[in-house]
């Protein structure tokens, strides 16, 4: 479980899933019954496919709610940082062409 934090911090959520699955197939089987859902969860909600596969073998139920909702916000913060980024930038306007 050590590893995946690691390779989380360092190469991000899509990397940390890519070992994970790796090293334990079993839970991501156990956790999916299709290929597409994992799929399309390393594609668009990275930390939110990996925080279901954490809960999802005991059942999602009571508190895990809070942790996917949490992993939910993380994916919607990295898709949503770059704007606020963009506009502190002198001389950004953000209706030129080029």
């Amino acid at each position: 479980m050590c590893l995946i934090f690691l390779v989380l911090a360092f190469l991000g959520p899509r990397a940390a899933i890519i070992v994970w699955w790796l090293v334990a197939p079993d839970r991501w089987d156990e956790a999916f019954d299709s290929f597409i859902w994992p799929a399309l969860g390393f594609v668009f909600l990275p930390s939110t496919t990996m925080m279901y596969v954490l809960v999802r073998p005991s059942g999602v139920e009571g508190f895990d709610w809070v942790w996917l909702g949490l992993a939910v916000l993380i994916d919607f913060m990295m898709y949503s940082g770059g704007v606020y980024k963009r506009q502190q930038i002198p001389g950004y306007d953000r209706y030129a062409t080029a």
